[in-house]
């Protein structure tokens, strides 16, 4: 007879070897993670409570630097400045008074970009994913303005946005696209919308081929029209990767810069979080770096936030569908 004792102890070293052999691949991605991104973000917060160095407003002299407590921090959330009268409001035009604008600039990017390239990369991908000839040549010619770098895309439209270009002449405006307010603001969205609604229908097309054709032809057969067809089993079995492609975009849009520093260059209006950073590692790396860090941790909480609500509507659908079939 067999001994149970032996075969489970047998068991738990063969477990124990293959936890070990999974630790020794593990390892060295974890080791190399932390070298390439916590090292940074740990500099980041260290320089972040760093002087710059500078004009001491005490003194009048020029000081290396030192430690700044939440100064850095305070410059940017409450829009104060040293000075030496001491700490004063930022003037207005200076780049601490710009952190809340470009808050607003940089939310209200997002919120529009994304609805409306979910709205109309749903809308390519279901002329995608009809069956018909020359549906290849489609998919590949939509996804061009996608593959097109960000760089070339901004100068590409900001030559189409000149004051003699190609948008005032065709509707035949004077209108200042890149420095005006408004203008300059439906200018960056007009671009990126362009450029990354073919993304978002791509992930949305890779939901729409694993919904069986079956479920269709039953619905046909019941008498329902294609508007029923569309909201009653094309919206909810497409919602996990609609939700997927809306959260992959968001993160995207939230840390825009290529687009509206090159269409627009120093245009306050169009000014994002990470334009703000970029122009304030000009004048203060620490100062930036608690910048960056304060962008890192809006980010992160709308990450959070999206992944919490959407993603768990994801799971719960895909469940649903499941426990349906």
């Amino acid at each position: 007879m067999s001994d149970p004792s032996g075969a489970k102890q047998r068991g738990l070293a063969l477990q124990l070897r293959q936890s070990r052999r999974a630790w020794l691949f593990v390892t060295p991605v974890m080791v190399a993670l932390a070298v390439v991104i916590g090292y940074p973000v740990f500099q980041a917060l260290w320089m972040s409570f760093r002087k710059d160095a500078g004009i001491d407003p005490a003194t009048g002299m020029f000081v290396e630097g030192g430690s700044a407590g939440f100064d850095n921090y305070t410059h940017w959330l409450l829009q104060q400045c040293n000075s030496l009268m001491g700490t004063v409001s930022c003037p207005t035009g200076t780049l601490g008074s710009q952190f809340w604008a470009a808050v607003g600039v940089t939310l209200f990017f997002t919120v529009v970009t994304v609805t409306i390239e979910a709205t109309l990369g749903l809308g390519m991908a279901m002329v995608m994913g009809k069956t018909f000839r020359g549906r290849a040549l489609l998919r590949a010619a939509v996804l061009i303005p996608w593959a097109i770098p960000t760089a070339v895309t901004a100068r590409l439209w900001e030559f189409m946005f000149q004051y003699d270009g190609v948008v005032n002449r065709v509707l035949g405006t004077e209108i200042l696209w890149t420095s005006d307010v408004w203008a300059s603001r439906f200018a960056v969205i007009v671009a990126d919308v362009w450029k990354t609604t073919p993304f978002m229908a791509l992930l949305i097309l890779a939901g729409l081929q694993v919904i069986p054709n079956d479920v269709y032809e039953a619905a046909k057969v019941d008498g329902a029209s294609a508007w029923q067809r569309f909201v009653h089993i094309t919206l909810p079995l497409l919602k996990p990767a609609l939700l997927v492609a809306v959260l992959f975009r968001t993160m995207d849009a939230l840390r825009m810069y290529d687009l509206p520093a090159i269409m627009t260059g120093a245009n306050p209006a169009t000014s994002t979080l990470s334009i703000l950073v970029v122009d304030q590692v000009r004048q203060g790396p620490n100062s930036a770096a608690a910048l960056s860090t304060i962008t890192f941790v809006l980010v992160f909480a709308i990450a959070f936030l999206l992944v919490r609500v959407l993603g768990a509507n994801a799971v719960r659908t895909q469940e649903e569908q499941r426990k349906a079939n």
